[in-house]
């Protein structure tokens, strides 16, 4: 793990097919990789598929990887389950905190987000399904903010991640989030662009509260062809919507480079959702290693 640089790039167990898929890669094997490609962490898969407690730590420290952060849903629409959803976010917090951190502006960021919203994960994307009725918008974001403040309680900083599928997908409905709440935001860049987004107004508009980068690419004329088919996000996967970095539609080099001139310090983590069928092994870290490849041509 490379310490005292101001960006570090970590990659995720999604781009391995864990949540999709039974792969062949173990979490040493997953890990083994990440490092020989060259990244500084990784984002945490399924909460506590890495390990737990001195485990955790102890497999980090033995590929000279750290902890990037982590995805956990709550359900912020759902009064009734939401304080359920709390104990489930705790539980996540203390398995964050059994990592070692060299820096702590480098501690893993839990990522908030949101359950899928079954219309929006039926058609994802432009053009946009009702989300969020405009008046559970204050509700919604109040127990936003009641997440993120349990994350800082237990002493880690949280970001908000914006997802195909969910309540929150769209720049508008980020934007409502930020005014409603302090809480920081995930720019995950391929989620937002297959919303009708653009990273880059993105990077500019929110560079005061990202607390965390995933850089994805996505293909317009695949999405496109899985909304006119209807079909779901899954499918949407499956077909290749979220490629390799670089094959689709987002300028990489030129997304690293605005990255660093809008002053970003933090974790960059490098998704690509790996489909449950069509992508062997030896596909899936060929793509691994080549995404880390452009990231460092570009500065990273």
């Amino acid at each position: 793990m490379t310490a005292n640089r101001t960006i570090r790039v970590a990659s995720a167990p999604v781009n391995f097919g864990i949540y999709r898929s039974n792969t062949t890669l173990g979490p040493e094997e997953l890990l083994a990789s990440m490092t020989d490609h060259g990244y500084d962490g990784t984002d945490s898969g399924p909460i506590g598929y890495l390990g737990a407690g001195p485990g955790l730590g102890d497999r980090l420290a033995r590929h000279g990887l750290a902890l990037a952060g982590g995805w956990v849903d709550l359900r912020y629409g759902d009064a009734d389950r939401f304080d359920e959803d709390l104990e489930k976010l705790r539980h996540a917090l203390k398995w964050f905190n059994s990592a070692p951190v060299d820096d702590p502006w480098f501690a893993p960021r839990p990522t908030l987000a949101c359950p899928s919203n079954p219309e929006r994960f039926a058609h994802p994307g432009t053009p946009v399904r009702p989300g969020v009725p405009d008046a559970k918008w204050p509700a919604f974001a109040a127990r936003v903010q009641r997440a993120a403040d349990a994350c800082r309680a237990a002493g880690l900083e949280p970001a908000f991640h914006q997802h195909l599928g969910t309540d929150v997908e769209t720049y508008e409905e980020v934007e409502r989030l930020l005014e409603l709440t302090d809480v920081g935001i995930c720019l995950d860049t391929g989620h937002l662009m297959l919303a009708g987004g653009d990273p880059f107004q993105a990077l500019q508009a929110w560079a005061g509260r990202i607390t965390q980068v995933h850089v994805k690419d996505a293909r317009h004329d695949l999405h496109e062809q899985a909304r006119a088919d209807e079909a779901d996000l899954t499918e949407l996967v499956r077909r290749g919507g979220f490629c390799a970095l670089g094959e689709g539609d987002l300028d990489v080099p030129a997304f690293a480079h605005a990255l660093k001139d809008a002053g970003y310090t933090g974790w960059v983590v490098i998704e690509q959702d790996a489909p449950a069928t069509g992508q062997d092994l030896d596909t899936i870290l060929a793509d691994q290693r080549a995404n880390r490849e452009l990231l460092r041509k570009a500065g990273l």
